[in-house]
This record gives C-alpha cells, structure tokens and sequence, in this order.
C-alpha cells in the first residue's frame, strides 16, 4: 500500500513526465520511453527505503528499555597527553577500545593495555688529551627496550607489570598490585620510592636526557615495599616501607650461599602541596627517607657519577667505599607550568651513617627552566610530576610537532668529613622536537667542570669535560 509521502514524490516524478504528455509531437516514441523507465526506477527506490523505514520502526517499537551488550567495541579517541584512569562500569558487559599510544581494551571494571618503550642513544665524550681513558670519543647503546601492560581488575584493584631490556640484561621495572579507594592509593611491589621530582618524572618526559647527577650518585632506585598515597586537588602525600631491589633480594646476589642474609630497609616519605597562581601550576614539596643497610661487613656503599652519558661506564666523581650501617636523606623541590614556559629545581642532602666516626654529608641539586617554541605546546604539572607533551600542530595533520629548549645547571659535591669523591658543576641545553605523540628526538650538550676527579689528566684532578648527545625514543 502506498504511502502519502511515497504519492507524492511519485506524483512530483509524474509532473516531471508531463513533457511527454503535453508536447508529444516534440519526443520521439524512443525518448518517451526512457523518461517512463526511469520514472519507473525512481519509484522502486522509494519503495525499498519505505519497507526499511518500516522495519526500523518496528524493532525500535518491541526493543526493550534496558541497554543491551555492544555487538561490538566502542572506538573512542581520548588525550593521551593527560591519561585518566578507567572509568569503572559495574554490572555491565560494554567492551571498549581506547587509543593511548596502544590500543586499551576494556570489558565492565576490567582494562588492559600493553606499554612498551624504545630509546637509542649516542654520544660523544671530549676530554683533556691528558686524560687516559677508553670513555673518550664516541660511544651509543641501546638505553632502553621496555614491555609490559597496565590494567585495572574491577573492584578497586589493578595492576602493572613492566620488563626491561638494559644493559644487555633483563630487568624488572614498575610491577606491582594497586587498591584504588576514592583518594586513597595503596601500592604493593616493586617501585619508586618518592625520592625526588626528577627521579619521578618518566624518562621519557624529562626535559634533558639524564636525570639529575645526585639521582644516579646517590643510588635511586626502584624496590620492593607497600607504599600509601592520598592525593587530593591541592595536596599529596605519599609514604611507605621497603626492602631492596629486586635484582639485590635473588637468591645469587651474595654468591652461593647468598640471598637470605638481605634484611635491608627503608621508610620513605613526600608531601606536595599544588597550588594556582592565576594561569600557573605551582608545586611545592619535601621528602625524607632513612634506610638501614643490616649488613655493614659485607656491603661497604660507594657514590659515584658518570660525565652526563649513560653509554659511557667511567665515574668521574666516585667516593671510596665507605663503611656504612645506613642512610638518612631529604630534599626539597620547586616547579611550576604556565602556557609555553616550565621551570623546576630541587636540593638534596645525603648522609652516610658510619659507626664510630663523623657521618659524611653530601648534596646535590639542579634548577633549570624550558620554553616551547611552537604556539599551543606546554609541559603539564599533574599528579606532583611533569607529564608528556601532546603536540598541538603534530607533523601527521601538517605541523611542526612541539619544539622545546632547556637549560638546567647541575651540582654535584661529594666531599666531606675526610671523604674525597669530587664536584661537578653542569651546564646543560637541551632541544626536544615531539613530531607527533609519543615519538621524541632529543638534542643534548653539556659542559661539566670536575673538582677532585676521580680519573686523573695526567696528575691533575681538575679540569673540564664536553658532552654531546642524541636520544631517539617511543614510548606508549
């Protein structure tokens, strides 16, 4: 049966026909035809969209009220410059696929993504021709291959696991258990311990390539504990109890009849307050931490640094071995994020516990500033860390990508109370050009004055040292 709306778009078809009709003597008897059969054509489309209209209608008439599962995932585009956690969905089955540098699947209060790394590095050492050593010249390596997975469990409960390529050895990286409740955190496995902002902050989003010198000096590192944060919009305060690394807890690390003895602890601790002002984030924050070692006769500590260049495995800043039951150190920290301008500096000091005698004091600290030169770029301040830059004009829809400077001065003193391990003063520029996100190329070089080297020019122990450097690296 036929429609009013279908009458009347046949009807205008018709009075398009009239032609035919009104003026035969002007068609021939073949042109007559052709019009009708396309008339004719035109009225069977019609028909065919109308009984789908009608069965459209009809399903949406007896379909129930409540949401039915997907038939298939829902593909969403979110900033992946600013990862949120998954939005847990009780009760239901939705699959979802969400795009942060791999695909994150989700199903109800479950999700998982697969993380991954790559960074390639290379160098070049310029030292006084009185310098004996083979770290002089070129050097590069492959700095980090990275693979592991992010995810959530449903109830509160997730999880990371991250494997990593260094050093011609596998390591174990982030892997740990997480409770979420509200603003509480619960972490429990092996991770960083709050020691400072540039030890936190990914090295894939760092300004420069290296950290700062007294993060590596001082041993920074990733261990095995239960950790609480509570975070609030302006407050977050982080703490926990750890043991040691995971490579330092093997059952091989003491030799053959090792393992066991490794008793060492650890009480950390760090609280950031975030404020505004105005356009631009502030953060403000301190942490402590004290440590005991509980095995002074079979692991004699040892502070050292290399000249900015992970590839090359000279220290020329090393204190001796120093016989020491345990640790205590606290820092400060200083950052802030307004539009295309960042700056951040920290100072930390470092005792060694020594029984008997006067416990050395050493310090280091940075403080440096960056500039994007492209329009729209920024360094987000987040989560008491700065986070990656997701460029506002990416080479894939015609742009630049985001091109940032930095300039950081580094300290490092590693003399007192009779210990000799040397000062550096760093100055360091860095180029980042982020194409597109997740992909960087960083530019590096650094004058580095040594007091008391430990590497002699000749019978001098103090001179300068230049370093330039080149990092190509993925992360997602």
């Amino acid at each position: 049966m036929m429609t009013f709306q279908n009458s009347v778009l046949v009807t205008a078809m018709a009075l398009a026909a009239l032609p035919s009709v009104a003026s035969a003597q002007a068609l021939s008897a073949q042109e007559a035809a052709e019009l009708r059969a396309q008339v004719a054509a035109l009225k069977a489309q019609v028909d065919r969209l109308e009984a789908r209209l009608d069965n459209a209608a009809s399903s949406t008439a007896s379909a129930p009220t409540t949401s039915a599962p997907l038939s298939s995932p829902q593909i969403a585009a979110t900033d992946p410059a600013q990862p949120t956690a998954p939005q847990p969905q009780s009760g239901k089955s939705d699959t979802g696929i969400k795009w942060k540098g791999a695909p994150q699947l989700s199903l109800g209060d479950a999700t998982f993504k697969v993380n991954g790394r790559i960074q390639y590095d290379a160098g070049y050492l310029s030292l006084p021709k009185s310098v004996n050593d083979r770290a002089v010249g070129y050097s590069n390596e492959l700095r980090r291959l990275r693979l592991g997975a992010t995810g959530t469990l449903g109830g509160g409960f997730g999880y990371k696991l991250d494997t990593e390529l260094s050093d011609n050895a596998v390591d174990i990286v982030d892997t740990y258990i997480t409770y979420q409740a509200g603003k509480l955190l619960v972490t429990l496995g092996n991770q960083n311990q709050f020691q400072s902002l540039d030890e936190l902050i990914g090295d894939s989003t760092g300004s420069v390539m290296e950290r700062a010198a007294f993060t590596d000096a001082f041993g920074f590192e990733r261990r095995l504990g239960l950790s609480v944060q509570y975070k609030t919009k302006l407050l977050i305060a982080q703490g926990g109890i750890f043991s040691d690394s995971i490579d330092s807890l093997a059952n091989n690390s003491d030799g053959s009849a090792g393992g066991d003895e490794n008793n060492s602890f650890a009480l950390d601790g760090r609280i950031v307050v975030t404020p505004k002002l105005g356009d631009m984030q502030l953060q403000f924050g301190g942490s402590y931490h004290w440590r005991d070692f509980q095995r002074l006769s079979e692991a004699p500590v040892q502070y050292r640094q290399r000249p900015y260049l992970h590839s090359v495995n000279s220290r020329f800043l090393a204190t001796p071995r120093i016989a020491a039951e345990g640790e205590s150190h606290y820092g400060f920290e200083l950052a802030g994020s307004k539009g295309r301008l960042f700056f951040a500096g920290e100072g930390h000091w470092l005792r060694s516990m020594r029984p008997g005698l006067a416990d050395p004091r050493f310090f280091g600290g940075y403080a440096e500033v960056g500039y994007f030169l492209t329009k729209g770029d920024a360094r987000p301040l987040q989560d008491g860390i700065f986070g990656r830059t997701d460029p506002a004009n990416p080479v894939s829809e015609g742009g630049p990508g985001a091109w940032q400077v930095a300039f950081r001065y580094d300290y490092l003193d590693l003399n007192d109370k009779g210990i000799v391990g040397g000062t550096q003063n760093a100055y360091i520029v860095g180029l980042v050009w982020t194409p597109i996100n997740y992909l960087r190329f960083n530019a590096n070089y650094a004058h580095l004055s040594y007091t008391n080297a430990a590497i002699l020019a000749g019978t001098r122990a103090d001179y300068s040292a230049d370093v330039m450097a080149l990092r190509a690296e993925l992360d997602f």
